[in-house]
């Protein structure tokens, strides 16, 4: 073991892992405790985002919601909050920091990550006993000679990162993808914003981003416009806007296509089933307790979805013959109509003469 590592109580030891994922799981609490400071976002290099996604990448088989998972909760308190100054040790491939293979870039992002923040941090276990940690989000990093990086975490940023009531799920390749670190802060507030849209004053907007924009219609053009390009070619998650005098409008929507040939052919379905799902929600305003027979039998089930898809296209048909908007079927309303059409369509499927009452119930 590295002697620099020697005085301290070290519980677990990450090893770097060259498994594939599309998705990681960015909790909310990292993002609001760490990557903002008295409510508006840190001016942290891209390089130090990249080694948090890759902390996040390498313990994603230990994260798990508290609600969910109880007794999981109970093990990691026994296992890191019983005394302090406890940490687990990790290792990042340099080249995942810096493709471009700069030493620099590393040495800085890890500086930053160990100095930013770097105080006593103190939080109580179930016990309600204190448990002290010093230190940034990282400690004592050290390069070896497999061309990697590696350091510690203490459990007071380990639990934000592993303990995960609330978070979003993000594209690994963002960070790689996109090279400006206030386009990836934006996109990690955006997956927190509602999908009927927010509101927000250009001088809310300069301060959480750290600009300095005179006016709205600049804050737009220059910097907006820039940022959903990206995340239109980049991210399963962008965004339209306007702006009226000082108030900015952001509107998110799900992207068709994303412009990375590494996401495997499974998440890309999964993200056109995302996708319609909240086309059919939004258009349709189906309430959320009305919606989970439809999104359950949508998501799981391929048979179904085909089933549903083709009963929307029969509907859509119908409401032209009859000349009337599609819309007019609202919330529960669509449901019911979707079901009539979608049970006429399953009893003349070979499934249907076999199974009469095999049909999806989606109210």
């Amino acid at each position: 073991m590295n002697p620099i590592f020697n005085d301290k109580k070290i519980r677990k030891r990450y090893n770097w892992d060259d498994s594939n994922v599309d998705f990681i799981r960015f909790p909310n609490e990292l993002l609001d405790d760490f990557l903002m400071d008295a409510r508006k976002f840190v001016d942290i290099p891209i390089n130090a985002l990249r080694v948090i996604f890759n902390i996040i990448f390498i313990v994603r088989n230990d994260q798990f919601r508290p609600e969910d998972r109880p007794r999981q909760l109970s093990l990691f308190e026994e296992e890191f909050e019983t005394e302090n100054n406890v940490f687990v040790q990790l290792s990042i491939k340099n080249a995942r920091i810096s493709p471009s293979g700069s030493t620099l870039q590393v040495i800085k992002a890890y500086e930053f990550l160990t100095k930013f923040k770097m105080e006593w941090h103190k939080a109580l276990n179930s016990k309600g006993e204190e448990i002290k940690t010093f230190g940034g989000l990282i400690s004592n990093p050290s390069y070896n000679k497999r061309g990697e990086t590696t350091f510690l975490i203490s459990r007071y940023w380990l639990r934000k990162i592993v303990v995960i009531s609330e978070y979003n799920p993000l594209l690994y390749n963002l960070v790689y993808n996109v090279k400006n670190n206030k386009h990836i802060l934006f996109a990690l507030w955006l997956k927190k914003v509602p999908f009927q849209g927010t509101s927000i004053l250009l001088t809310t907007f300069n301060k959480k981003f750290d600009l300095n924009y005179a006016n709205s219609g600049d804050f737009c053009t220059k910097f907006l416009s820039e940022v959903r390009k990206s995340l239109n070619q980049y991210s399963d998650l962008s965004f339209n806007y306007k702006y009226s005098r000082q108030l900015i409008f952001i509107l998110p929507y799900l992207t068709k296509k994303i412009d990375d040939l590494s996401i495997s052919e499974e998440t890309t379905v999964l993200i056109r089933i995302k996708q319609r799902l909240r086309y059919f929600k939004s258009r349709f305003e189906i309430e959320d307790h009305h919606f989970l027979k439809f999104e359950n039998e949508y998501n799981k089930f391929p048979f179904h979805r085909e089933l549903i898809d083709k009963a929307y296209r029969e509907l859509k048909m119908s409401c032209r013959k009859k000349r009337i908007a599609v819309t007019i079927y609202k919330g529960k309303m669509f449901l019911e109509e979707m079901q009539r059409i979608l049970i006429e369509i399953y009893q003349l499927s070979e499934s249907g003469r076999k199974f009469p009452n095999g049909f999806p119930v989606i109210v």
